[in-house]
């Protein structure tokens, strides 16, 4: 059993935020119908760091976001699109779109339009703001939202700061906000048998996950200090240099922390004023590093990532990209997943994260090319062969 199956998604969205909401909703088994405008499709088809897929209009990033996911595309202007596309809502549970607030009341698909056509119908929007407010009409992107959400100013430390994140992380947690939202929105539905507009903003999606960081400076009344690679919560807490690299290491417990200096044969430092208690190892997290350090450059990270682990330090080598997706606990996770994608050959796909012991997600179809789907949608909702191939003159699909 797929645990979405039988729930039908009709997916305007673009790029990254809404792609990636969706992603998660067709891995649980929901049937995505991805809207694509009859041009060029959804942006990301021309983005990525492969000319080749772009010219294909299927760029990396396209394809990182849109397995499992049918392609129609639709000119929503056309009266004739239109139709189509209220044929759709009807058959449809859930609505999904990422364009600025006001588009889809333009074009006649806004909230009260599409509950008119389908009581049940659950729709999603999704925008850097939100859809009121002053600013709900202001363009965004990820880094904006980044910047003006406070991220850019708490990450990096005295040299770099502020700093955005390496990946689009605004964009990501609205996605997976927005499918949190839908699945909520789904199991009420089982309750009340009606459907509800659901508004996410990617500024009110990231904000929360600066928890802790907020409660200090509201609760608190401490403003945040960049401190680049140290954990605030504690020490010693962050990245360390060692022989041949660095090392994450978390001794937020005291006796994490004895242990530590133990093993380092600096047990004369767990008495030391300036160490010994929390707090003022924290206050004094620029002495105690280079002490440390001495210590653990004399060793590879491996060694001490082997040793720390089983004296139950947490600590974990910092790795790049690569080496982190391939390594063994990844595999075994099957966090990646192969599948073939016709004229470019079998390449690695995200498989959903979360594991179901009863209805596990499943990648089980390459993201599509272009209107790959078009006709075999139009067939299901009643449009024949003839007037498929019409719509296609007129440049409507």
């Amino acid at each position: 059993m797929k645990l979405l199956e039988g729930i039908r998604v009709l997916d305007l969205t673009n790029v990254l935020s809404g792609p990636f909401a969706t992603l998660h909703l067709a891995l649980l088994g929901a049937t995505v119908i991805k809207i694509e405008n009859p041009k060029d499709g959804d942006l990301a088809r021309k983005l990525g760091n492969r000319p080749d897929l772009n010219k294909q209009l299927m760029g990396t990033s396209f394809l990182a976001q849109n397995a499992n996911k049918r392609s129609v595309t639709l000119d929503l202007k056309a009266p004739e699109g239109k139709e189509i596309f209220r044929k759709l809502v009807v058959t449809a549970d859930v609505v999904v779109e990422n364009f600025r607030p006001g588009v889809m009341d333009r074009l006649g698909f806004g909230w009260e339009s599409l509950r008119a056509l389908n009581p049940r119908i659950i729709y999603c929007a999704i925008s850097g703001f939100g859809q009121t407010g002053p600013d709900a009409f202001k363009p965004a992107y990820d880094q904006i939202i980044q910047g003006l959400s406070g991220v850019m100013a708490v990450n990096g430390d005295e040299r770099l700061n502020p700093l955005r994140c390496g990946f689009p992380v605004c964009d990501t947690v609205g996605g997976l906000n927005a499918a949190f939202a839908i699945m909520a929105a789904l199991y009420g539905r089982e309750r009340t048998g009606q459907g509800q507009m659901i508004d996410v903003a990617l500024l009110d999606s990231i904000m929360p996950l600066m928890g802790w960081v907020a409660a200090n400076l509201l609760i608190g009344g401490q403003h945040p200090v960049p401190m680049g690679n140290d954990n605030f919560t504690a020490a010693p807490s962050g990245t360390f240099a060692t022989q041949d690299g660095g090392i994450n290491i978390a001794a937020n417990q005291q006796k994490q922390w004895e242990d530590l200096a133990r093993v380092l044969d600096l047990p004369e430092l767990i008495e030391d004023p300036r160490f010994k208690e929390r707090d003022t190892r924290k206050a004094n997290r620029k002495l105690l590093t280079p002490l440390l350090e001495a210590k653990l450059t004399q060793q590879p990270t491996r060694y001490w990532v082997d040793k720390l682990n089983a004296l139950g330090i947490p600590s974990g080598a910092v790795i790049g990209l690569e080496e982190a997706l391939l390594q063994p606990q990844c595999e075994h996770r099957e966090t990646l997943r192969k599948l073939a994608v016709a004229g470019i050959g079998e390449i690695p796909f995200f498989s959903l994260s979360a594991k179901f012991s009863g209805t596990p997600g499943r990648l089980e179809a390459p993201p599509p090319r272009l209107s790959e789907h078009t006709a075999a949608v139009l067939a299901e909702i009643g449009y024949a062969a003839e007037d498929v191939e019409a719509l296609k003159q007129k440049g409507v699909i």
